[in-house]
């Protein structure tokens, strides 16, 4: 060691924000948000309909991926891949807001909030194949995804924890 210099321990500290950044980070490592439908939320037809029961998830799908008889009408990926550089925003709006105090869930669900409405905007503006004739003429309607508005009324968003695996 050179003359005249001693060395010193050194302790690091963290402030009390510093130590409440810290947990919200840690809770933000073990949560995430997810946005779209679960199997138990609900379903459309049955009882007054002619129709069997279908569940929400099911006509998510269907109308997401198209079938035999639907064609896809993507409006869960276009709600993403066409907002890219908007949600890129939110996000840095949000590591903004925790970096300012904000905790970990309350940063999630802004950004259900954000993303739900992103979903439901696209299921009323995406840019979709037609509805074919039987089908206007069944609904009264020429706008696809549209019917009842339960497929719209219907999206929403849940914080959980991370799942091993996902």
């Amino acid at each position: 060691m050179s003359k005249g210099y001693e060395r010193m321990a050194v302790e690091d500290r963290w402030t009390k924000e510093g130590e409440q950044f810290m947990r919200q980070l840690r809770e933000l490592a073990e949560l995430e948000v997810r946005i779209g439908y679960q199997s138990d939320q609900g379903s459309s037809g049955g009882a007054d309909d002619d129709k069997p029961r279908a569940d929400l998830v099911d006509i998510a799908m269907w109308n997401e991926l198209g079938t035999v008889n639907i064609p896809s009408r993507p409006f869960m990926r276009d709600s993403v891949d066409k907002h890219r550089t908007a949600i890129e925003h939110a996000l840095m709006a949000q590591e903004g807001a925790l970096r300012k105090g904000a905790t970990a869930r309350k940063v999630l669900e802004t950004i259900g909030i954000f993303m739900k409405d992103l979903m439901q905007t696209e299921i009323e503006q995406g840019d979709f194949v037609a509805n074919n004739p039987e089908t206007i003429k069944r609904k009264g309607s020429d706008k696809p995804l549209i019917d009842t508005g339960t497929l719209k009324n219907s999206v929403n968003f849940w914080i959980t924890k991370k799942r091993q695996g996902d």
